[in-house]
C-alpha cells in the first residue's frame, strides 16, 4: 500500500466511527485514478447541514489518526477545508461538504457510503467547463492582458512578469476547451498530458520567455498564438460576448505597440 493509500485509509476508518460522517470520497488525481507518489490527498467529508459547525470543531481528531502533523491550517476555498502536511511530507486536504454543496467537478473514488449517497452524483462527473466559464476564463485572457500593457508601458517589469503569469492560467484552461474538452478543469496541471504538441510548443515557449528581461517576447508570442486561434476564438465565443471583442481589442493594440527604451 503506498504512503497516500494507508493515510486515506487510516483516516476514513476514524471518519466512519463518527455518527456525524454520512459518506467519505476520495477526488483530485487519485480519485481519477491517474496519481502518483507525489499526489495530494483530497478527501471529502459528507455530513448534513445542521451537524457541519459541529463536525468542524473534530477534524483535526480525524486527521491526527495517521500519524504527526507538521502543520494543519482552516480555510474556505471551495468548501470548508483543512490543509495538512504530515511530518512524512504528505499533503492532505479534508473538505466539508453536505450533499447540496458538493461540487461534481472532478471524478471521485467512493471510500465509504453506507447509505448509498454518491449514487446521485455519479452521472454528473466531469472535468469540462461551461458555457460560462468559457467566457470567464477568456475574459481574463484579455484583463491580463490589459494588465500587461499598462505595467509594460510603465517599466514595470516585475508587474508585467505577474500578469503575463496570471494570463497563462486562463490561457491553457481555453485551449484545454478547445483542444481536449474532457480536461479543461485541470488546467496548468494537465497542459503537457493532455494540450496537442503544437499548442504545447508555443504555451512552452511562452512561459519559457516571461522574465524581467524578456516578458515582451512572451507577449508577442501570445499574441501570435491567439492570432492562430482567432477563428475558432471568434466562433466559440460568439461576438456579442464580452470576452471576444475584448481580446480581439488586446491583440490589435499590442500587436502593432512598441514601447521606447
Amino acid at each position: 500500500m503506498n504512503v497516500q493509500m494507508e493515510a486515506a485509509e487510516k483516516i476514513t476508518e476514524s471518519l466512519k466511527k463518527d455518527p456525524l460522517v454520512k459518506a467519505v470520497v476520495l477526488k483530485g488525481s487519485l480519485g481519477r485514478k491517474e496519481g502518483d507518489e507525489f499526489s495530494d490527498l483530497d478527501l471529502y467529508c459528507f455530513v448534513d447541514p445542521e451537524h457541519k459547525d459541529e463536525f468542524l470543531l473534530r477534524r483535526v481528531e480525524h486527521l491526527a489518526v495517521y500519524r504527526p502533523m507538521l502543520f494543519h491550517e482552516s480555510l474556505f476555498i471551495i468548501a470548508p477545508q483543512i490543509i495538512t502536511v504530515y511530518d512524512n511530507l504528505l499533503h492532505v486536504d479534508l473538505f466539508t461538504v453536505t450533499e447540496e454543496t458538493f461540487k461534481t467537478t472532478d471524478y471521485f473514488t467512493v471510500l465509504h457510503d453506507p447509505e448509498n449517497l454518491l449514487e446521485q452524483f455519479k452521472a454528473k462527473q466531469h472535468l469540462t467547463l461551461s458555457d460560462e466559464e468559457v467566457e470567464m476564463q477568456a475574459f481574463d485572457i484579455g484583463w491580463f492582458l490589459f494588465q500587461y500593457r499598462k505595467a509594460w508601458n510603465r517599466g514595470n517589469d516585475i508587474w508585467a512578469v505577474e500578469a503575463l503569469h496570471l494570463m497563462t492560467k486562463y490561457l491553457t484552461r481555453v485551449l484545454l476547451h478547445r483542444y481536449a474538452p474532457h480536461r479543461a478543469q485541470l488546467g496548468m496541471k494537465d497542459a503537457m498530458r493532455s494540450l496537442p504538441a503544437e499548442p504545447l510548443r508555443a504555451l512552452t515557449e511562452i512561459l519559457e520567455t516571461i522574465t524581467p528581461e524578456n516578458h515582451e517576447r512572451a507577449m508577442r508570442k501570445t499574441i501570435e498564438l491567439l492570432k492562430a486561434e482567432s477563428l475558432w476564438l471568434k466562433e466559440a465565443l460568439g461576438e456579442e460576448s464580452k470576452a471576444y471583442p475584448f481580446i480581439k481589442k488586446m491583440i490589435e493594440v499590442l500587436d502593432g505597440e512598441r514601447v521606447s527604451s
